[in-house]
């Protein structure tokens, strides 16, 4: 696996070299964003951990140029910002996860490896899923919604809202979304998931009736009889 982390630390980057190298991971590291957007146009990297605060360009503003050229290569923010706030900005610029300072190192190689692994799976013999209200083409990331196109979904929002139909009026808790969508044992803030159910209500015309709390449990997808 090979990895560019752009972080300005040099402590937390030394200490990702070390956990790199037991891992066998090769890491580039910079420590300024402009030069880390000149790494990731001429590097081919399976994964990318980007700080928010940098000197020459921020994370954010990183993420979102990779993210407008139609790169779907796995990004994680690595950040002292912990609201729901600063999350929704990170996932909304189309970040695959967020995991906040000060941090286990052992987790983020939890993360890292989990993200990485979703992203080399490849995607059933179907790319098309079609139920009362949803027509989704995996492979383009198309969405219609009764008839309807649905845009600016993140890439993670994109592979939430594919679960959900894939599963109908199952209810999954927190911690069972995290491991089916984001693909890890959970480490962090439940919080991740509540800000995608939001923005995907938010986004989709409709959603408060489509994704539903099932409090004390968690979530569930249900399309009403018309």
């Amino acid at each position: 696996m090979r990895i560019l982390v752009v972080e300005d630390n040099p402590s937390v980057s030394s200490m990702l070299e070390m956990f790199f190298s037991k891992e066998g991971v090769q890491g580039d590291f910079k420590a300024d964003g402009l030069e880390g957007y000149e790494a990731y146009k001429t590097g081919n990297y399976d994964l990318l951990i980007l700080d928010w605060m940098l000197p020459g360009m921020d994370g954010m503003t990183l993420c979102r140029k990779i993210r407008e050229q139609g790169d779907s290569v796995p990004i994680i923010m690595l950040t002292a910002k912990d609201s729901e706030s600063d999350q929704v900005i990170g996932f909304e610029f189309g970040a695959d996860d967020y995991v906040t300072k000060p941090f286990s190192p052992l987790a983020l190689m939890a993360r890292i490896k989990a993200v990485a692994r979703r992203a080399q799976k490849n995607e059933p013999v179907s790319d098309t899923i079609q139920t009362r209200h949803f027509m989704v083409n995996k492979e383009t990331r198309d969405i219609q919604k009764d008839g309807e196109k649905v845009e600016s979904l993140t890439p993670k929002e994109f592979d939430l809202l594919v679960f959900f139909l894939n599963h109908p009026k199952q209810v999954f808790s927190r911690e069972q979304l995290l491991e089916q969508v984001w693909g890890y044992q959970f480490y962090g803030d439940e919080r991740t998931v509540d800000v995608h159910i939001k923005r995907l209500r938010k986004k989709i015309t409709g959603g408060d009736q489509l994704f539903h709390t099932v409090w004390g449990v968690g979530y569930k997808f249900e399309e009403a009889a018309d």
